[in-house]
């Protein structure tokens, strides 16, 4: 498995880039190999952060190369203040099932559910 983290300082943004956020968001969530996204932001940066993960390379590159995303690269400028992005290898993932994660099943009922 892959993750892709996007961390980024909020510019201006207008229709044209919530248009292209949303259809870069659906073609995502088509490819085959994606596994799901989560969002955070640090209050004390303003810096916004969405790690989206992947079950292979491939699929990741096919959304890195999908003529949306190459567009929304294009004019970032325009958007934001600035960004970065990590891409790793994902060698685990493990919790204790109480809280919903892509790369975990969903939370474990509460303890009324139990035996």
């Amino acid at each position: 498995m892959y993750s892709a983290t996007f961390t980024f300082a909020k510019g201006q943004y207008d229709g044209e880039f919530h248009r292209l956020d949303q259809a870069i968001a659906e073609a995502a969530k088509a490819i085959p190999g994606y596994l799901g996204e989560e969002a955070w932001e640090n209050p004390t940066t303003g810096l916004i952060s969405t790690v989206y993960y992947w079950r292979t390379l491939e699929a990741l590159q096919q959304l890195i190369e999908h003529p949306l995303h190459v567009a929304a690269k294009q004019q970032q400028a325009k958007w934001l203040n600035g960004y970065h992005i990590v891409i790793a290898e994902v060698l685990r993932s493990y919790g204790d099932g109480g809280i919903a994660h892509p790369l975990g099943a969903a939370p474990k009922a509460g303890p009324s559910s139990q035996p």
